[in-house]
């Protein structure tokens, strides 16, 4: 007999709950019963235990330091962790490999932190005797870049002692610890006299270094020329020249979708045209600069390509009497990037470019990130740029020429 369409014939039993089922059409047995435990047992048996977790070793001191600057993964450790655990290290764990680490993260990370840096001051001075120059620059670069003279009274004599040492041993390091003494205003004469010897220059010339340390000589010579009056000493022949920073630095390069700088040059561009400022451009001998304005001596803006934007380089002896009446104004962005972190400290490379460029005759019109971050549009831009330019007494437009 058929059964009636929607009438739901008898059901399969289900299983109880906590039941475990073989297989279809199979019966199935409680899982707590007797068979299912048995058989569960024997599955424990034939796995392999599990080997305990491995007991962390307790890091102290030095080389608690040391693992922290070592990790891949440590970007930012928090600067007082960092001073504790240097206080806690005994001086035998204070290897030069983990002052190396040290200065390098402070270096990378703009961290200005007055005790870590002496602390790598006194590590230098300490070990003099046991450190060759290819160490000595790493321990050094952070002081150049962060803008930091230490106080230890032996920094300076330690590093000179350690410069006539091995300046012949390795140039490249030599004349990377002259770059951070130069960011540092304490270049010493004697070993200016061994980079600038014709020996030096005929050795590094057929190295793979040369090109970097011909432009590093390239700075350290236009260092002399600006901060060093009293050098009688050999220069760097002006054959062997190159510009020193052609172009912008690769930080900026690298963040160019953070800067201020495309929205200053159209601000610029609506405010005084086209006509009346460079972008970019790279004065003598070498220094890339933001934003150039050619301004005449009653402060009128006056078109670039009508006048010459470079002052002479090296600066005449008798600027009065040959001065040229046009004035350069350089414009200089002063992004994050560019101070020590949590700090109002210009990193060593943007002070040396400023105050060389000033040296140099021109003038500058810094332009802070706090002052650029806080202009709301282009407008409210433009309003702030008239104000810096008209304080410096500059005119434009057909009342300025």
């Amino acid at each position: 007999m058929r059964r009636p369409r929607g009438e739901l014939g008898p059901r399969a039993p289900r299983p109880t709950e906590g039941a475990t089922c073989a297989g279809p059409g199979e019966p199935c047995f409680p899982s707590d019963g007797p068979l299912v435990c048995a058989l569960e047992q024997e599955q424990r048996f034939r796995l392999p235990p599990k080997p305990p977790p491995p007991l962390q070793p307790v890091l102290r001191g030095g080389l608690r330091l040391e693992a922290a600057l070592s990790c891949p993964r440590f970007q930012r450790h928090p600067q007082h962790h960092l001073v504790r655990s240097l206080a806690e290290a005994r001086p035998e764990e204070l290897t030069p490999h983990v002052m190396v680490l040290l200065a390098q993260h402070l270096a990378r990370h703009r961290l200005r932190e007055p005790q870590l840096l002496e602390a790598i001051a006194h590590f230098l001075v300490a070990q003099e005797a046991q450190l060759n120059s290819k160490v000595v620059q790493k321990l050094v670069l952070p002081f150049g870049r962060l803008n930091y003279l230490p106080l230890e009274q032996q920094f300076m004599p330690c590093l000179e002692r350690i410069l006539a040492r091995e300046a012949g041993v390795a140039p490249l390091a030599t004349v990377n610890i002259l770059m951070s003494l130069c960011q540092l205003r304490c270049l010493p004469f004697r070993a200016l006299h061994f980079v600038f010897s014709p020996g030096f220059i005929s050795h590094i010339s057929g190295t793979p270094h040369a090109p970097i340390v011909r432009r590093y000589l390239s700075l350290l010579d236009t260092a002399v020329e600006l901060e060093l009056p009293g050098y009688r000493g050999p220069r760097l022949p002006r054959r062997q020249q190159v510009p020193i920073f052609p172009q912008p630095l690769i930080t900026d390069r690298a963040r160019c979708k953070y800067s201020h700088k495309d929205i200053v040059a159209e601000g610029l561009r609506q405010l005084l045209g086209e006509e009346r400022y460079r972008q970019d451009l790279t004065v003598p001998p070498g220094y890339c600069t933001d934003f150039l304005l050619c301004v005449s001596s009653s402060g009128a803006v006056l078109p670039v390509r009508t006048q010459d934007p470079f002052l002479p380089y090296p600066p005449r002896s008798c600027p009065f009497t040959t001065r040229d009446p046009a004035q350069r104004v350089v414009l200089m962005l002063r992004e994050r990037w560019h101070f020590c972190r949590d700090g109002r400290v210009l990193l060593g490379s943007r002070a040396l470019r400023e105050r060389h460029l000033g040296l140099m005759g021109y003038q500058l019109l810094p332009l802070p990130f706090e002052e650029l971050e806080s202009q709301r549009g282009l407008p409210q831009l433009k309003s702030y740029l008239r104000q810096k330019l008209q304080a410096l007494g500059l005119r434009w437009g057909p009342e300025g020429g």
